[in-house]
């Protein structure tokens, strides 16, 4: 029998609010998602008394494993200061498994300001960590980054790929994996493996048709239980594909996870670029080096007598990556095969190993693992 919303109430109502009521009359509670045994909802309260809530997210959140119908749960603490009102002082880490506290934020130093990556911390068993961004969408960002990572495991690395983007999580179809995730004895997930890879996805947990209406607090503490509160194991790469866009979710991202540097995405005309010229400018804010500039749809070539045709242009992000001095990493064409493969849930450098498209995708990996030498062997 599948959970419901009500039932997931009357687990709630029986737990106190810091104010002495029941949880559910706090006025606290978002919009509940309920369905296949899944729940996610979030607690939203003013960032002032963030540290007193922590308490009641972890008992709301073990009261609803408690159901027997549930399987998965994910409660997001989310807090915001009202107008006008001081930022709280920095409190230490209360450890709370699966959400990152609201106020864990070291001091500044002694003389200066605070880092921007001051408040990552690494993840056990992971070399590397590295992010796939672009500044808009429907650049093929979701599909370079599963077939990077690819590249990387052919490379001999032990790769795993987390599907970041919350609103359009694409790494579902790009596998073909629809299977939920298993937990594990410390109730961690246990990534779905394909292609010798390690993948997790929000995915994973919601159904494809669902719109996630997410709040970019809520949008960090999901991501951040899909890396903490995962059975990871020993990778020396993390692929993270990342949401389009440099609003306050992404920059939220940077500066949390422990990013060892960032592959940018982009199509070849004017506007694509001008948004991929956001894109690095937001890592370079918070000091994650660019490992380079992809262009995807860099042409098109005809699959059946192989002429090359600029439809967006040509050599756009290669001019771009030359005046912003990082790396340009490669051209990925548009070609039928790569978006007929994608589609079916068989990537190209897996499904057509020896093809001319997995070689492009390899050099590129090629030059991202060369960069990241020094971080794989130090770990």
């Amino acid at each position: 029998m599948s959970v419901t919303q009500q039932q997931v109430l009357d687990s709630l109502a029986r737990i106190k609010s810091p104010r002495g009521v029941p949880l559910t009359n706090a006025n606290v509670l978002s919009p509940i998602s309920a369905s296949d045994g899944k729940v996610f909802f979030s607690i939203n309260v003013d960032a002032a008394e963030a540290r007193a809530w922590e308490s009641v997210r972890a008992e709301a959140e073990a009261a609803v494993r408690g159901i027997p119908s549930v399987t998965t749960v994910m409660v997001a603490l989310t807090a915001e200061r009202k107008p006008g009102a001081a930022p709280p002082p920095p409190q230490p880490s209360r450890g709370t498994p699966g959400v990152q506290p609201v106020h864990a934020h070291k001091p500044p130093p002694q003389g200066g300001a605070q880092s921007p990556m001051a408040r990552q911390s690494e993840i056990p068993g992971v070399a590397a960590v590295i992010a796939v961004a672009s500044g808009k969408g429907g650049v093929g960002k979701s599909t370079t980054a599963l077939n990077l990572a690819l590249g990387l495991r052919d490379l001999g690395l032990k790769v795993g790929l987390l599907d970041a983007d919350i609103y359009g999580p694409s790494v579902p179809r790009l596998t073909g994996l629809h299977e939920k995730p298993e937990l594990d004895g410390e109730r961690k997930m246990i990534p779905l493996r394909r292609f010798g890879l390690a993948i997790m996805s929000i995915g994973f947990l919601v159904e494809e048709e669902t719109a996630m209406i997410w709040r970019g607090p809520m949008v960090m503490s999901a991501v951040t239980q899909m890396l903490r509160d995962v059975a990871w194991g020993t990778l020396d790469v993390l692929v993270v594909d990342m949401p389009p866009g440099t609003g306050d979710a992404q920059l939220t991202l940077a500066q949390n996870v422990p990013l060892k540097g960032a592959v940018i995405v982009s199509t070849p005309q004017d506007l694509s670029l001008i948004d991929a010229r956001r894109g690095l400018a937001m890592f370079k804010k918070v000091n994650v080096p660019v490992l380079g500039i992809v262009e995807n749809m860099s042409y098109f070539q005809c699959p059946h007598c192989g002429t090359k045709s600029d439809i967006f242009g040509h050599g756009g992000a290669r001019h771009e990556a030359e005046k912003l001095q990082v790396p340009f990493l490669g051209e990925i064409p548009l070609h039928m095969a790569i978006r007929a493969t994608s589609d079916a849930g068989n990537p190209v450098v897996d499904s057509e190993p020896d093809g001319p498209h997995a070689a492009i995708y390899r050099a590129i990996a090629g030059q991202v693992r060369d960069q990241l030498k020094g971080v794989i062997a130090a770990a």
